[in-house]
């Protein structure tokens, strides 16, 4: 399994107890390998953000495997978790999660320091170049439209170079246009990675080499 990014069997999720507890994932099984791009397709409510969070590490599975990056993620403690999503996962978010006290340059310079990244100016000002925001480095969030937030943001994700990108709804916000726009720039921004988008945009969807529906906490 050391080609796939993500390979997930029968994996379970439940939150809550007693009467509140419910099944969120219900045997879910995929598979993501280097350089592919996939596409989780179905209505809100389905499970997919649920799934993605199992995937970035952020939430455990009740039950099932779970393996990302070539390791087994149920022996992997908090802090390597960590480690993994700040090295080797990138994660895009329909509410850009940007840091309002900081600029553009520095939202996406911050997470590379962390991750200990080499010449960590130069690698921001690089990846907001390609962008298109080599002119909005020093503005804060408040001070950007909706889709520069966004590419912001991809910015940010795709920074450390990491092998697995991850893509939450990432036009939910935008208007029809800005969102055509960001979709182009993140399939292109994710390169060789493996990319797995979660939409509920028939047309996001299309765009993806692989899709895969899903409904009621289950894959179709």
């Amino acid at each position: 399994m050391t080609d796939r990014l993500i390979d997930l069997a029968d994996v379970r999720l439940t939150l809550g107890k007693g009467e509140a507890r419910t099944e969120i994932l219900r045997g879910v099984s995929l598979t993501l390998a280097a350089g592919e791009t996939l596409a989780l397709f179905g209505p809100s409510g389905s499970g997919k953000s649920s799934l993605m969070a199992v995937v970035a590490g952020l939430e455990r599975a009740t039950s099932g495997s779970v393996w990302l990056l070539g390791q087994d993620a149920s022996a992997l403690g908090e802090d390597a978790l960590a480690r993994m999503r700040g090295r080797d996962i990138g994660i895009v978010l329909q509410s850009f999660q940007l840091l309002p006290t900081m600029t553009a340059l520095e939202n996406v310079a911050v997470p590379l320091e962390l991750a200990r990244v080499p010449d960590v100016r130069h690698r921001a000002e690089s990846e907001l170049a390609t962008v298109g925001l080599s002119h909005r480095l020093h503005h804060y969030p408040a001070q950007l439209s909706g889709g520069e937030q966004q590419r912001v943001a991809i910015a940010r994700a795709t920074a450390p170079r990491p092998r697995l990108l991850l893509a939450d709804e990432p036009t939910g916000n935008l208007d029809t246009v800005n969102g055509s726009a960001i979709i182009d720039l993140l399939f292109e921004r994710a390169g060789t990675a493996g990319l797995l988008v979660i939409t509920h945009d028939a047309a996001v969807a299309a765009r993806a080499g692989r899709r895969i529906e899903m409904a009621d906490g289950r894959t179709l």
